[in-house]
């Protein structure tokens, strides 16, 4: 028998679940409390080689790839992480990053200086040591300016490392430099790299510089069971071939530091620096900016106030010159 309307009440009617479930959605995302830090050392197309436990006997590398949650977010060498999952390091595991920490600093590029899109090299280094050789490649100072630039940008000290001084003198290289008081160390090709040692002790460098320049050599002799490639330079060219294909982090022999070493480069683009940043280095030169020179100044012109600031003994010619030398860096073609 066919029950009719007032039969029914609230009992009898039924609620039909959406298409996607009738649970609630949520961007809260897990705080992941629980997670090892880690540091990273290598990427290699998608999967990031990461030390846990660093400093430890229980130290150990994890291989791992990239939580969805991180987004667009990358991650580079040199970053402090937060790994979930396996972090055994036993072979064929595999963690997942869940959390990039705030970077202490960021080593930066462009492709050149029209570029937009900035690339990050390495993250949280605290030393930037610009590799060059006195001969065979000749030096080239716009590149050492550019990587100075580079430096300053990224609140990073600066070493001016000289290598095969065999082969050429060192002096007038250190006298164009010495303005800035930018240290520096000088090697040869037949000798340990003691001088530079003592400059990397107890900080996390990077070395950076065009190829040819002996990085992987001095890498090599540093770290002993590194086994970086060594190429050498072009007859022709005058130019080094890239034998380190990315950049690695390696612990110094008694874990009395890391370096990172970083593919040669033949560009270095500083789109992204604003002329501010690299003044802020200059503590003698600074002051008188802020003092004398008029809004948006570019430190080239010639109304800048630093020439008056100088002219006063405030700060000497040779710096002021140095300093405008790197910022006309940024204005012209990249090597």
């Amino acid at each position: 028998m066919a029950r009719r309307t007032g039969d029914y009440d609230e009992d009898d009617v039924r609620v039909r679940p959406g298409r996607r479930g009738s649970r609630p959605r949520t961007r809260r995302r897990p705080a992941h409390e629980d997670a090892s830090p880690g540091f990273v050392i290598a990427v290699d197309r998608g999967r990031y080689r990461c030390v846990v436990d660093r400093g430890t006997a229980d130290e150990r590398g994890v291989t791992a790839m990239r939580a969805r949650e991180l987004g667009r977010k990358g991650v580079v060498v040199g970053d402090r992480v937060a790994l979930v999952g396996d972090v055994s390091g036993a072979p064929d595991t595999l963690a997942r990053i869940v959390r990039v920490e705030p970077r202490t600093s960021s080593l930066r590029r462009t492709a050149d200086d029209t570029d937009p899109f900035e690339r990050i090299v390495v993250a949280n280094a605290d030393q930037l040591v610009i590799v060059t050789a006195l001969a065979d490649p000749e030096p080239r100072p716009r590149m050492i300016d550019r990587q100075l630039v580079a430096a300053y940008d990224a609140g990073m000290d600066p070493l001016l490392c000289l290598t095969k001084a065999d082969l050429g003198d060192p002096a007038d290289l250190i006298a164009e430099y010495a303005p800035l008081g930018v240290p520096y160390a000088v090697t040869r090709r037949d000798g340990d790299p003691d001088g530079l040692r003592r400059h990397l002790t107890g900080r996390t460098s990077v070395l950076v510089g065009h190829s040819g320049v002996g990085k992987s050599t001095l890498v090599n002799a540093l770290v002993p069971d590194a086994e970086r490639a060594v190429s050498h330079v072009n007859a022709v060219t005058g130019r080094g071939r890239h034998t380190s294909s990315s950049a690695i982090a390696l612990e110094l022999p008694g874990g009395d530091g890391w370096i990172i070493d970083t593919p040669g480069v033949r560009s270095f683009g500083l789109a992204h620096v604003e002329p501010g940043h690299v003044i802020a280095a200059f503590e003698d030169l600074a002051e008188g900016a802020a003092e004398r020179c008029p809004p948006h100044c570019d430190h080239l012109q010639d109304s800048c106030g630093l020439d008056g600031w100088v002219d006063d003994g405030h700060a000497s010619r040779a710096r002021l010159d140095s300093l405008r030398r790197l910022l006309a860096s940024r204005e012209g073609e990249p090597e």
